[in-house]
């Protein structure tokens, strides 16, 4: 690595399972940041969630509140309203100039979330539609038993006319393909298959950092009691109020975010607000699992159960003694 790019910031980045813990240690990392730690300015938190973009999601997104986020200087909330899509290679692409001024600030940027793919743009680049995700397959299989190929072909019309101009209605197997892809990227396949690797090579040091848990009973445990705090602190009014727009539904990325659908479907009718309440868990339990077995399978991450905090804080502080980032 050449002095200049040595000379930088480091790069933060923490990742996990939804209700790990991720949003506490980056606050506290930028504790001792502001404090002088490194010798460098502070820090900057740069978010990588795929639905904390949306502005009017704040409650079933964990979304830092308004305190939080006057006192720390925060990047990519509240930047779309929930009808606007958004993709991984579009995250990279915001977030490298963030990353370039924030360093220029003489402050580091420390990235936090769990939206997996943002980080393999950001880190790798993309150029490869995503491999097929089991969860979203069974969802959408669901969903045809329950509409019907026809209407399910006339939902993807909506998101990606391409394709369904394209495919036949009575194709589901590629419908459903289709409709996976845009669910897992935010745009349509053919906007972005082929699309030159969208992240350039990050210069400087850089420290990933994973929580894994090590006990998964005491993460489903969290994930529950989480929840249950959103409901109690307003997600349904949160999620009728954007049902009520008018505009917006469940085909899109926003909606479709785990919690959302979930109370909305409770707002339809279709379940009573305890079946809501469950369904919201286990399909929260489920995107953990999916985003510990993204992690365990990226080398690129040093990997620490949610029962290390105080071994964090120590990492992170020899690292930037001697300068060990990968």
């Amino acid at each position: 690595m050449k002095a200049s790019a040595l000379s930088l910031p480091p790069v933060i980045a923490i990742a996990g399972p939804t209700a790990a813990g991720k949003s506490a240690l980056a606050l506290d990392f930028w504790r001792q940041f502001d404090r002088g730690l490194g010798g460098w300015g502070g820090a900057e938190l740069i978010s990588v969630d795929s639905a904390q973009i949306y502005r009017g999601m704040d409650i079933g997104s964990a979304k830092p509140d308004a305190a939080t986020q006057a006192q720390v200087p925060h990047h990519l909330l509240d930047i779309l309203d929930p009808s606007e899509p958004y993709s991984a290679a579009r995250f990279a692409n915001d977030a490298l100039p963030l990353i370039a001024a924030i360093r220029a600030r003489s402050r580091v940027p420390i990235l936090v979330g769990g939206t997996m793919f943002y980080f393999r743009a950001l880190f790798e680049g993309l150029n490869e539609l995503p491999s097929a995700d089991p969860v979203i397959r069974a969802e959408l299989v669901a969903e045809a038993a329950q509409i019907g190929v026809l209407a399910q072909h006339a939902r993807l019309a909506q998101v990606d006319p391409e394709s369904a101009a394209r495919l036949h209605p009575n194709d589901s197997q590629r419908v459903q393909r289709a409709l996976e892809i845009y669910a897992l990227l935010g745009e349509p396949a053919n906007a972005y298959f082929g699309r030159p690797k969208s992240a350039a090579n990050l210069p400087g040091p850089t420290l990933r950092l994973a929580l894994v848990p090590d006990d998964r009973d005491r993460l489903n445990t969290n994930i529950a009691l989480r929840f249950k705090q959103m409901l109690a602190q307003g997600l349904v009014d949160e999620v009728a109020a954007l049902r009520a727009r008018g505009d917006l539904h469940l085909g899109l990325p926003s909606m479709r975010a785990v919690g959302y659908r979930q109370i909305w479907h409770y707002l339809d009718g279709a379940v009573n607000l305890a079946e809501a309440e469950m369904q919201g868990i286990i399909a929260t339990r489920q995107y953990a699992k999916r985003q510990l077995t993204w992690l365990r399978g990226d080398k690129s991450w040093r990997y620490y159960n949610l029962a290390e905090p105080f071994r964090l804080a120590q990492v992170l502080r020899e690292a930037i003694a001697v300068q060990r980032f990968s």
